[in-house]
């Protein structure tokens, strides 16, 4: 068994300080991931590694996860069977399996036949009774793991490896939890990790390889428990813990710990070593490379934890251990983490009061409901709730805030998300870190705190903040180069190696570059738009055979050309403004206005009406002007924007901050929508919704198509079901574009389960964001110590995304495209603001004044909501 990588060595003995036991233990637990178990290429590489464990003497115990998606797949297909909708989620993880089977060589019928007829059955009663118990719902949730070992251990064998498969279950068992919630002791169980003599006895009668699954184990009734998401992280600490292992190695689809996640910021550092309460306060504040549930046995026990990537073997990773050389105080990772809940409690009683939070903290115990940070003040005190998992339910969360209004007033705000600064002695640093908080000026903090340990600092703010806030707090605070050895390379240069030297020529403005560069010569900036592209993008869209209509948002290019390269390819508009609708006119003369959707937000009264007379489709997105002007609606057919991702809690008092969006209707109002809509003697004839944008999962609109069913359901008028869209485009190189032909097959089981309805898509960006290019040239370039300023000939005032949403956009050295990028810069204008950068810390060829810079991925809302701020030029606009 050979391969074409090296793979680092691992030093156990200086990752433990000093020989004792553990080091000399015989036992080394490896982890796998779904993405790592979910091809053939993936096993070829695990079998490598499995058969270097043994060549070194060592007893390897395999855990490993469900495959790729199977889990969620899992879950929706639940769901489905509850709501007895049709579908063929059976049908796709069954084949899942049966392809990876193929691949490796196995017979996936045989391996599988009875836990896929299990599967069946379950469903079945299920879709019988329309409901799930949380017992049923464990055994179908483990089915993925207990599927997957059984190929993983079949192709081990095949290859003539000496593998025991066991079940996990026989070997750890869970212990019971205090609280009124016992979903809690199915869903994210806890088992004792002291270590287990008899367990090991056990193993240890089984040459080679023991082969087992992550996620599951059972309770003192023998039932099937789950330790819930990422439990198999935290099965394969169990195991080692339990074992003295020497190691454990946890292989997943990135090579260890960054400073930040590098799909936010592809200047994020590996992090080398880490001491195990750091690592802990990274894991626990969004970085998902790790459970931190998996820290506590491998700490308590002194086992280093090594993280590796099945992708990248040959990169050494991160290793988390009790030594660690750095004690400088510093911040070694900006995480960000979504799904939070505050719960804030508020009563001038509490002051001086004895026992008040031992009462409130009550409460959430009773209730099964763990706090996680905590902000006080005399009269208020704020909490946070992991919701992300969704253990919340809505009547868990209403028995809570019941028993909390016994003793204050209480508000619950969702959709928001925590920014930590993890590193050590963060108290001694926080005065040196004030010019980066000014990030935090525009920007609404719900909740400040400061971990008593000194590792960590966190800002709750609004989810849709949340990622632009972490790129620049990351480029003000992380070094790009040298620091401590704590550091190593980033995310873009440690995969250097894997890009060409010089830019690929594998978009439009890359073949065209010579004209591109003919074009800049005599113009200082120029949005530059290549015709070819739009229609391309268009067709990709119209050839899309389950989708009725495709709606072009005209805000986001509103070029004459453009427009009519739309038109052509037959795709309709979606205007929000008397502006956009007679620019669409005048651009396409004769355009039947029955092709025009009128969406517009918080409008004027005369708006509506204006729209009403010229017989447009009007889209109703508020109560307000049914409430306030419903002469203007009598008789009319309209369409109306629903927010499906609101209205979480049942008593309006605790609807504040993050329940009620700008755009649609919150779920919670549409009883009132209705009412309104009959006094008014109105039809509602469509709904809609716009759920985000830059979406490149193709089955999103699946469980948009579902939420937005449920209230159409409410209006017998309802002739159309408008999904939105917000399909994304990838921003930088590497980034994989959606999988159209998947959204096809989306749209078509949502046809098929909804026949009534007609299906329309609004694709965002999709069609004009990668046929447009900004292209500038370079004024000055600077060096600040470490800081490397390139200067530019223009800005936010042309391009205000990266300012004003911290939007990445790759930029490119166009007249050195043929160079290798070697230096780490940041791209700066001449607007006369902090904010206006175009890019940090991006990997450019050494560059000159004069050069042409062309910024990427600018054909989308770029020159529509550029300015003249400054007094500067606009960038003239160009389409060839």
């Amino acid at each position: 068994m050979t391969s074409a990588w090296k793979e680092p060595g691992f030093d156990d003995s200086s990752a433990l300080g000093a020989p004792g036991p553990i080091a000399s233990s015989p036992w080394v637990v490896m982890k796998f991931g779904g993405t790592s178990v979910s091809s053939p290429e993936s096993w070829a590489t695990i079998a490598t590694l499995v058969q270097s464990r043994l060549d070194e003497g060592l007893q390897p115990v395999v855990v490993h996860s469900a495959l790729a998606g199977v889990s969620n797949a899992l879950e929706e297909l639940l769901d489905n069977a509850v709501a007895g909708k049709p579908g063929n989620g059976l049908d796709a993880i069954r084949e899942q399996h049966y392809a990876l089977a193929d691949g490796l060589g196995l017979d996936g019928a045989t391996l599988l036949e009875e836990r896929l007829h299990e599967l069946e059955q379950l469903v079945a009663g299920v879709r019988l009774v329309r409901e799930v118990s949380v017992r049923v719902r464990v055994r179908v949730m483990a089915l993925g793991e207990l599927m997957s070992t059984r190929l993983g251990a079949a192709y081990l064998a095949r290859i003539g490896l000496p593998v025991n498969w066991l079940d996990a279950r026989d070997l750890l068992t869970s212990g019971t939890r205090a609280g009124r919630n016992p979903v809690t002791g199915y869903l994210s169980a806890t088992c004792d990790f002291t270590p287990d003599p008899e367990m090991e006895a056990r193993i240890a009668r089984h040459e080679g390889v023991v082969l087992t699954q992550g996620f599951i184990a059972r309770n003192a009734s023998g039932e099937t428990v789950l330790l819930g998401r990422g439990g198999s992280d935290t099965s394969a600490a169990y195991f080692a813990a339990r074992l003295q292992a020497r190691r454990l190695e946890v292989w997943t689809d990135v090579p260890g710990m960054f400073t930040a996640d590098p799909r936010v910021v592809p200047s994020a550092r590996l992090l080398v070593a880490l001491h195990y309460d750091e690592a802990q306060e990274l894991a626990s504040a969004g970085s998902t490379v790790l459970h931190p549930r998996a820290i506590s046995p491998a700490r308590d026990y002194g086992i280093p934890i090594f993280i590796r990537s099945t992708a990248y073997p040959g990169i050494a990773g991160t290793v988390i251990s009790s030594v660690t050389e750095e004690t400088e105080p510093q911040v070694k990772g900006i995480c960000i983490r979504n799904g939070l809940t505050l719960v804030s409690m508020t009563t001038v009683g509490m002051w001086h009061e004895v026992g008040f939070l031992a009462r409130a903290f009550g409460a959430f115990a009773e209730n099964g409901v763990s706090v996680d940070l905590v902000s006080t003040s005399e009269t208020n005190v704020t909490v946070s709730i992991d919701t992300s998992d969704g253990r919340l339910s809505d009547d868990l969360e209403e028995a809570l805030v019941d028993d909390l209004e016994k003793l204050c007033h209480v508000s619950v705000i969702s959709n928001c998300s925590a920014v930590s600064l993890v590193g050590r002695k963060i108290r001694t640093i926080i005065p040196r870190m004030a010019p980066v908080l000014e990030v935090f000026e525009e920007e609404r903090i719900h909740l400040m705190s400061q971990a008593a340990n000194d590792l960590n600092l966190s800002f709750v703010v609004d989810k849709q903040q949340g990622p632009r806030l972490v790129s620049k707090l990351h480029a003000s605070i992380i070094r790009k180069k040298g620091a401590t050895t704590v550091f190593g390379p980033s995310w873009e240069r440690l995969f250097e190696g894997d890009r060409p030297t010089a830019r690929a020529a594998d978009t439009w403005w890359m073949k065209k570059r010579e004209q591109l560069l003919a074009l800049v010569a005599e113009r200082s900036n120029a949005y530059v738009y290549d015709r070819d592209s739009v229609v391309a993008a268009a067709t990709n869209l119209t050839g899309l055979t389950n989708v009725d209509r495709i709606l072009y948002a005209v805000k986001a290019n509103f070029n004459a050309d453009l427009l009519q390269a739309v038109d052509e390819a037959g795709v309709d508009f979606e205007c929000v403004s008397p502006g956009e609708v007679q620019r669409v006119e005048e651009v396409v003369p004769g355009l039947d206005r029955d092709r025009i959707l009128f969406t517009p937000n918080f409008a004027p009264r005369e708006e509506y009406a204006w729209a009403l007379e010229r017989g447009l489709q009007v889209t109703l997105d508020n109560l307000y002007p049914l409430q306030a002007w419903p002469e203007l609606f009598r008789g009319r057919r309209l369409f109306v924007r629903i927010d499906p991702g609101q209205g979480r809690g049942h008593h309006e008092h605790v609807k504040t901050a993050g329940v009620h969006s700008k755009f649609g209707v919150p779920r919670f109002e549409v009883a009132e929508l209705r009412q309104l809509v009959d006094d008014a003697g109105a039809e509602v004839i469509g709904i809609h919704a716009h759920s985000g944008s830059g979406i490149l999962d193709p089955t999103n609109w699946r469980t948009v198509a579902g939420e937005l069913v449920q209230i159409a359901e409410q209006f017998p008028g309802v002739e159309t079901i408008d999904l939105g869209g917000g399909i994304g485009v990838p921003e930088k190189p590497g980034d994989k574009p959606i999988d159209l032909a998947t959204v096809d097959t989306t749209l078509a089981e949502i046809k098929d389960t909804y026949p009534q309805y007609r299906l329309w898509l609004e694709p965002g960006r999709y069609i004009v964001a990668q046929a447009g290019v900004l292209l500038t040239h370079v004024t000055q370039t600077k060096g600040k110590g470490e800081m490397r300023y390139i200067g530019v000939g223009t800005g936010m005032n042309t391009l205000i995304r990266p300012a004003l949403y911290g939007a990445y956009h790759e930029i490119v050295n166009l007249t050195r495209a043929d160079e290798a990028p070697s230096e780490t810069v940041t791209v700066v204008g001449p607007i006369c603001e902090t904010g206006d950068r175009l890019g940090s810390d991006r990997l450019l060829p050494p560059t000159e004044e004069g050069d042409v810079i062309l910024i990427a991925n600018a054909g989308a809302y770029g020159y529509v909501m550029s300015s003249r701020y400054n007094l500067r030029e606009d960038a003239q606009e160009i389409v060839i």
